[in-house]
This record gives structure tokens, sequence and C-alpha cells, in this order.
């Protein structure tokens, strides 16, 4: 893991600028990963994506390259991916592994389908993978649904 770290692969701990302090009843500070947006006090925005139509999907290596650049353009901490390829002709199933939580995909290529989760706390903004996702599959049609999780007020 060190060696990932070195090479920037990898993190220990998310960004400072993803987190804010709050402080406890005994004078410590903690930090808090829940986000306050429009009124809303939440741990994160989670978007299921369902990308119709699309291109590329038979690809690890092209698949982990699109997730970490959505994952950097939302402003994730990557700290680790994993792609299994099911056959040379088959879907691709993989994850990465944030520090603000996680993106992952399943794909149908025989139904040019693809099946993303997109879960990120803190100052994260998961909708700025969207065009990432759009340039790296080219779906014919895109159904988004969001949800705002860990929601306290």
């Amino acid at each position: 893991m060190n060696a990932l770290t070195q090479l920037g692969m990898v993190s220990e701990v998310p960004s400072e600028n993803q987190t804010h302090d709050i402080p406890l009843a005994d004078a410590t500070v903690q930090k808090d990963y829940f986000v306050t947006r429009d009124g809303m006090t939440y741990a994160g925005m989670h978007l299921l994506v369902d990308l119709w139509g699309a291109k590329n999907l038979n690809d690890p290596a092209h698949i982990d390259a699109a997730l970490r650049e959505a994952a950097q353009a939302a402003g994730a901490t990557i700290l680790h991916g994993h792609f299994h390829h099911f056959s040379p002709n088959g879907g691709v199933s993989g994850v990465l592994v944030l520090a603000e939580s996680h993106i992952s995909i399943h794909t149908w290529p025989e139904r040019d389908f693809a099946a993303v989760d997109i879960f990120m706390c803190g100052a994260c903004d998961p909708r700025r993978s969207l065009p990432v996702l759009q340039r790296a599959f080219a779906p014919e049609r895109i159904a988004l649904d969001q949800q705002h999780r860990g929601r306290i007020a």
C-alpha cells in the first residue's frame, strides 16, 4: 500500500477539503463528513445511473480509466480499484473504493447497458462524474436516480 500511496494511487485518509470540524460537548473537535446543502444535512449524494445504448462495456482497462476520471472530476480520493472481466466478450463488474465512499459498475455488453452506482460524501459532487461517463461510454440514453443518503434535516 505504501508504494501505491507514493504513486498517488492510494490515500490513507480523505483530503482535508472533504471535511469540516464539529465541536463536541467536552470541547474536543471531531471531523464530520456530512454535508449541508439547500437546507438539508445528509451523509452524501447517491446516484444510480443507467446507461442505455452504451459502448466500450467489455474493456476493463477502459472502464477502470473512465471511473477514475469520473471520481477525480467529482473531487473524490481514490483508495483502491478492482475490476473483473467475465469473459473475453462478457461484461465487467468493478468498484473504485473512495475515501468518500465508492463508484461501482456492472455492464451487459450484449444489451449495450451499464448500471453505475456513485455514492460520495463530504464536499464531493458526484454529478460532476456524469459528463465523464457520457464521453467514455457514449450512451444513447441515461436514466438517473438521485438520493440523499443519511438525511437528518
